[in-house]
């Protein structure tokens, strides 16, 4: 990296304006502009043109220079992250980006998650595969202008032009091998007043940590039991809560007959109706479950009183909006549905809080804490001033903590009892109160003639997704600006997130949602794996009827070369075409999104005999043997950490394809724990895996987060199609058999048929 730059035409491809804040150690910042208008040209999809992760990155642009690293006086770099980490290594990668530019060892950063920032605006919102794609560039910024400062100083000190120095792991050497620690340094490159500098950033060519693969900076952590999560923070009086909830989605709380006889129990401090039921606290969890189950509610109907999937499912078929007259050419016209499924994160529900005083402060995973303040401060009915969100590490979300009841209901019990509490949701309300993927059907209609597809026309019908978690606000706030009229936010999300690889005519896709009843949410991939499936069982059928491989028919048909080299390499290491025996079959499917494009190959056993030796579980099927996932996501920042990324979205997929669903009977989800709601398990999970990392095209990251999900599940689903010689329509494909017995609910036994329902032990 040059230190010093003389661009009089203007900023050049790398080179880019900063601030060096006022501060008594070194504190930087980046100062990016809005991106310039896009070169008119007649692009045949809107997401060629403009995605929703684009939406999203420019929304954070104008407050990126609020995003800042700090060289301290002990010789860390601190960095004070603006998004979520739920697992997927964003603080990793984060990290390697300020050591690349700064010259400073991945031991020396210390990545924290900020606060919530109201001034950051939609510079704090985590989802949709975009913080490395949103702060790729201002991290880089910030950390060069320190490295820039730091030289500078050292020069001062040493007596040396700043040229002559080199800044190496930490340390910056003049010849003859004086050296200062940049620790040293941190004051004397301060600054009493905001200047604004210039820096051109390293290019890729000299990239000694970006693009390498790295062990996460939290692994020993996590392995050795010291990471904090939500519940391990020890807040002082802060004691277990736990909700009693209603047996219906959303039911509410009527009367409670025995509040002091449970006020009573060994252990317990509070008892209080609440919004969402009533809650418990105790001095331990045992003990709150023990309340809990106690309890004696007389409950009010919830929002899908008496409904059933077959209700669902019939209000779906209703709501499909007209495909309009078939084709006078050959044609295929199928509808394929999927089951309501479980964001089933490791970590349940949860946060603390201490509201008191007029005041409030909360701790809880949040991946959109802005909204989740401002949201507090209005149910609470407290300026949002007093409002303090302090965001944790999180075990695990898939769009789960979007959503902040936890912390909505461990505010509003804190502020009834005037003490803190530490509330966690019991496992089985994660799967029958909590967000669920909604019920849809994907309705698909594609015409051909010869070896050309003419038209592929998707209309997808869904249970309404909530979007009232930060991105709804994002859309629109923006939407005005988009070339796509005056939609609802949802339709917006749905077309910004959609992509067509394949050259297959007139394309169109649309969406419609009905009912309000459930609580959704923007599951990993939100509407992709239910529109990518149902569009790649179609492509397989399209092959099969023109009589070509569909591997082959896929090649011959995608848009970009960039597309083609990926399936290339999935078909290549996964031996695509080799002889099979009956009953098993390779899958394949491909998907992009977010300027990245992933392909996946899987192999799959559908004979009833060799999963039968292999196992014994309730939902005892088939199993996915081999996969193979290529993916060209741009530059990788960690390629080790995309590679776990891919393998989390291949077992979201298989469970996608096979086993995860929810159960809907008489207004209440029947599944209550992990040992009913079948996500991927050891016996279905392929023994042999392989991740293909594409060379970069781009130059820059694209979106990885979601990105395996949609192709895994579709390659699973045409594998199934193939081996057993019937295309499935109904995911996942084992729902329809009910394979357990359902769990009570708690409080279990129903005592009073009344327009309520009274609950008791």
């Amino acid at each position: 990296m040059t230190d010093e730059i003389n661009e009089p035409d203007g900023i050049g491809r790398r080179s880019f304006l900063g601030y060096v804040l006022a501060s008594a150690t070194l504190v930087t910042g980046a100062r990016l502009a809005l991106p310039g208008e896009a070169e008119a040209a007649a692009l045949p999809q809107l997401t060629d043109f403009l995605d929703l992760n684009d939406m999203m990155t420019v929304a954070a642009l104008p407050t990126s220079h609020l995003i800042t690293v700090e060289v301290r006086p002990d010789g860390t770099v601190a960095f004070s992250l603006p998004r979520a980490e739920v697992g997927q290594g964003i603080t990793t990668s984060t990290a390697m980006l300020i050591a690349e530019e700064l010259d400073v060892g991945l031991d020396r950063i210390r990545v924290t998650l900020a606060d919530a920032r109201p001034e950051l605006l939609f510079n704090q919102l985590t989802g949709a595969s975009n913080t490395t794609i949103a702060t790729f560039t201002p991290i880089r910024v910030a950390a060069a202008i320190a490295r820039l400062r730091l030289l500078a100083a050292a020069a001062t000190e040493l007596g040396r032009p700043a040229a002559d120095l080199t800044l190496k792991n930490g340390v910056v050497t003049a010849p003859g091998g004086a050296s200062l620690d940049i620790g040293a340094l941190a004051a004397k490159a301060a600054s009493s007043r905001v200047e604004t500098v210039r820096v051109t950033l390293k290019p890729s060519d000299d990239f000694t940590v970006i693009g390498t693969p790295r062990t996460r900076v939290d692994a020993l952590a996590a392995v050795t039991g010291r990471k904090q999560f939500a519940m391990d923070l020890q807040v002082p009086g802060a004691l277990p809560t736990m909700v009693c909830r209603p047996p219906t989605l959303n039911g509410t709380v009527r009367s409670v007959a025995n509040l002091a006889a449970v006020r009573a129990m060994p252990g317990v401090t509070d008892v209080v109706p609440i919004a969402t039921g009533v809650a418990v606290r105790a001095e331990t969890f045992g003990q709150c479950i023990d309340a809990v189950r106690a309890l004696e509610v007389s409950w009010g109907r919830g929002t899908a009183e008496g409904k059933s999937d077959d209700d669902v499912l019939a209000e779906l078929r209703r709501a499909e909006l007209p495909m309009g007259l078939p084709p006078l050419t050959p044609t295929i016209d199928t509808r394929f549905t999927f089951a309501f499924r479980s964001n089933s994160a490791l970590e349940t529900n949860c946060a603390i809080a201490d509201v008191r005083g007029g005041r409030a402060e909360i701790w809880s995973s949040l991946k959109s804490p802005i909204i989740a303040r401002q949201t507090l401060a209005l149910t609470l009915k407290i300026p949002a001033s007093a409002v303090t969100v302090h965001v944790t590490e999180g075990g695990g979300s898939f769009g789960r903590k979007l959503f902040f009841d936890a912390a909505l209901e461990a505010a509003e019990v804190s502020q009834k009892i005037g003490k803190p509490v530490k509330l966690m949701w019991h496992r089985a309300d994660d799967s029958r109160q909590g967000r669920t993927h909604p019920m849809a059907t994907s309705r698909v209609r594609a015409n051909y003639l010869g070896s050309s597809v003419l038209g592929f026309k998707q209309v997808h019908t869904s249970v309404a997704t909530d979007l009232g978690h930060g991105l709804g606000e994002l859309i629109t706030a923006t939407v005005a600006g988009l070339p796509v009229g005056d939609s609802a936010f949802s339709q917006v999300f749905f077309q910004l997130s959609q992509t067509m690889p394949y050259d297959f005519g007139v394309v169109s896709r649309v969406l419609n949602e009905t009912d309000r009843g459930f609580n959704t949410g923007s599951m990993r991939n939100v509407y992709s794996p239910d529109v990518t499936c149902a569009r790649e069982l179609v492509v397989d059928q399209l092959a099969a009827r023109m009589r070509k491989d569909p591997f082959q028919f896929r090649r011959s048909m995608l848009r970009t070369d960039r597309a083609r080299a990926v399936l290339d390499k999935v078909a290549q290491v996964g031996s695509w075409g080799r002889t099979m025996p009956a009953g098993t079959a390779q899958g394949i499917a491909l998907h992009d999104e977010y300027r990245s494009v992933s392909a996946v190959l899987v192999e799959l056993d559908c004979r009833p005999e060799t999963v039968g030796r292999q196992i014994r579980d309730a939902v005892a099927g088939p199993r996915v043997t081999k996969a193979v996932i290529a993916v060209d996501a741009g530059l990788a920042v960690n390629p080790r950490g995309l590679e776990a990324q891919m393998m989390g979205c291949l077992m979201d997929g298989i469970a996608l394809a096979l086993t995860s669903s929810l159960h809907l009977r008489d207004g209440s989800f029947l599944e209550a724990s992990w040992d009913n709601y079948f996500y991927t398990r050891q016996w279905n999970t392929p023994p042999e895996i392989k991740i293909v990392i594409m060379p970069t095209t781009t130059g820059e990251p694209g979106g990885a987060g979601e990105l395996g999900v949609a192709a895994s599940f579709a390659a699973v689903a045409c594998a199934y199609g193939r081996a057993t010689g019937t295309m499935p329509t109904s995911f996942p494909i084992n729902h329809s058999t009910l394979s357990f017995t359902p769990k009570p609910t708690v409080p279990p036994i129903p005592q009073s048929p009344t327009d309520g329902l009274t609950f008791v032990r």
